[in-house]
């Protein structure tokens, strides 16, 4: 194949500008930029977690501060079946991603309270 040149790539940037618009495009070409480095720094994470042993991963999820269950009251009745064991603490990543999840829960019940006031 050959290369492109000075003109293949002014023709190129010309469709672009007319098919997007001139404004949309470096709203598209930051998007393009935060895409690529949150990939490249996943496919980095990815790759130190190939790199660590078994051993490694075992002893970090055991220092990592378990949250405490709360335990719900029961009466005298219904205390006499065994009660279930209990569910073992969630891993980091876990409860990393929970938090998440709760921070995009607020932001959103913020943003339509925020709504509803204007």
């Amino acid at each position: 194949m050959s290369q492109l040149g000075v003109p293949e790539l002014l023709i190129i940037a010309l469709v672009l500008v007319l098919l997007f618009g001139a404004k949309k495009l470096p709203e598209m070409a930051r998007g393009v930029g935060r895409s690529l480095r949150i990939f490249k720094s996943e496919t980095a994470k990815l790759r130190e977690e190939d790199d660590d042993h078994p051993t490694h991963t075992v002893q970090t999820q055991a220092q990592a501060p378990a949250q405490p269950q709360p335990q719900p009251v029961q009466p005298q009745q219904i205390q006499s079946a065994p009660a279930p064991a209990p569910a073992p603490a969630p891993s980091v990543e876990e409860q990393a991603r929970q938090l998440e999840e709760q921070a995009a829960r607020l932001r959103a019940s913020a943003a339509s309270q925020a709504d509803k006031r204007v």
